[in-house]
């Protein structure tokens, strides 16, 4: 095989993109255990932790966790330059669209990074660390519709109102996680619980559980009662599976009143993973007369 000096063959840009939702969502994990931990200033100074790459003198867990934190993030931000790099190289190979989803996600990782070192100059501000969030859980759902715009196209009917059910419960699951990342970035969940200040932020987190649930689970009953794509009945009934043991996830963190970290990181996992696969749902439930892309 002949191959030109500008190509990348071996880079599979559907199994890059699957490979960084994983690492993101292990990103938003590591970030939420590092939050419930306090350990968010656990190294004092960006990029570096205590002036080095890896500060073995000053490693103990809450250290552990930053720095994992920003090692993770630095490898999505090499991944996503290869992907960017790659699918311009072999943009005749690719469709269109990605160099420009490929660099869009990129631009998102600088703003992450960005905002990682303002969580840590500007001690940990809430609404700093509230985008820190919000930025990371759009890099997974723009990571995850971008591996489910790669797969080859599948035809067959759709269940009508599917594409814009699941549509509307991304969209209810992302401001969900938001409210819940300003309501935890101030602690007011626990102080709601102990002395009844800050109960709004967790009222407003609470208030978009019920719709962002109902979505999710009547979205897994339509997949199932209608005809449509396997793939699609899959990620559709997994989403409304998460969403119930999200619910359930976070009535057992009130009723421990934060007392179990790794209960609360267990429901900011499957947050992270509702935000993956909803976006995938949809795309796989789009029109089926929709599904060609143009390629370079």
């Amino acid at each position: 095989m002949n191959l030109s000096p500008f190509e990348l063959p071996s880079l599979n840009p559907l199994r890059l993109c699957r490979q960084l939702v994983v690492a993101l969502v292990a990103l938003v994990v590591v970030g939420g255990a590092t939050r419930v931990m306090e350990a968010g200033l656990a190294c004092p100074d960006w990029p570096l932790c205590y002036g080095s790459l890896l500060p073995s003198r000053q490693m103990n867990l809450q250290v552990f966790l930053e720095w994992f934190h920003r090692l993770d993030a630095f490898f999505v931000g090499i991944g996503l330059v290869l992907l960017l790099v790659s699918s311009i190289l072999n943009r005749r190979d690719n469709p269109r669209w990605l160099p420009w989803l490929s660099g869009l996600a990129l631009l998102l990782v600088a703003a992450q990074g960005a905002l990682g070192a303002l969580t840590v100059t500007q001690l940990l501000r809430f609404d700093i660390v509230t985008a820190h969030l919000a930025t990371a859980l759009l890099l997974v759902a723009l990571l995850s519709a971008i591996a489910q715009l790669l797969r080859p196209p599948v035809a067959g009917p759709r269940p009508r109102g599917a594409f814009l059910l699941s549509a509307v419960a991304g969209s209810l699951v992302f401001g969900q996680c938001v409210a819940g990342g300003l309501m935890a970035t101030q602690w007011a969940s626990g102080r709601c619980l102990r002395v009844a200040e800050g109960c709004a932020w967790l009222s407003a987190h609470r208030s978009l559980a019920t719709p962002a649930a109902s979505c999710c689970a009547l979205l897994a009953i339509l997949l199932l009662a209608f005809p449509c794509p396997p793939f699609a009945r899959r990620l559709g009934v997994a989403a409304g599976a998460l969403a119930a043991c999200q619910v359930v996830l976070g009535v057992l963190t009130l009723k421990l009143s934060l007392s179990e970290p790794l209960v609360t990181v267990a429901h900011q996992l499957l947050a992270a993973l509702l935000v993956a696969t909803l976006p995938a749902a949809a795309l796989a439930l789009r029109p089926s007369t929709s599904v060609e892309f143009s390629r370079g």
